[in-house]
């Protein structure tokens, strides 16, 4: 893992922080939402009203097919949409999947540099913006809400230092 991120985050120093951030984490994440309720087109805003964010997502090794194609259709309607904060909003979104277990579950990690101030970044409601509401959508939301084994961990950065520049 360190190898495949090291350009985003550069140090080792860097990587230590982030690796006990994430175990201290993983200790007490936030429960998945009830499929049913994600799963409906109109979820809660998922905002980051900061400088970036990193958020981990435990998925139930079985169902990560389901969770890519969820992505997959994320990335296409953030493409199509004509709004741009959402082509700013793909321009800052990275997803990551970590070779290592996150446990008995397989670790997405999305690392939204920088974030787009006031834009939702709930994935059913993009996916639902850009493709409406129909029996495939929904089923492919549904699928993508199950997915989820322990739910996310958010984590909202403050820049403290750009070293590129």
């Amino acid at each position: 893992m360190v190898r495949t991120l090291a350009p985003l985050f550069g140090s080792r120093p860097a990587w230590i922080v982030l690796g006990l951030l994430a175990g201290v984490m993983a200790a007490g994440s936030a429960p998945a939402q009830a499929p049913a309720q994600q799963a409906q087109a109109v979820s809660s805003a998922r905002l980051y009203s900061n400088d970036g964010a990193v958020t981990l997502n435990f998925i139930k090794p079985d169902k990560t097919a389901d969770f890519e194609a969820a992505l997959a259709k994320l990335k296409d309607a953030l493409q199509k949409s004509n709004k741009p904060e959402r082509k700013q909003q793909a321009a800052g979104w990275k997803i990551f999947k970590s070779p290592d277990p996150a446990g008995p579950n397989v670790l997405y990690i999305f690392i939204i540099n920088p974030s787009v101030k006031g834009a939702d970044y709930q994935v059913s409601n993009i996916i639902a913006e850009g493709f409406g509401t129909g029996p495939e959508i929904n089923d492919l939301l549904k699928k993508y809400a199950e997915s989820y084994a322990q739910g996310i961990n958010i984590v909202n950065l403050n820049l403290l230092h750009d070293l590129s520049k």
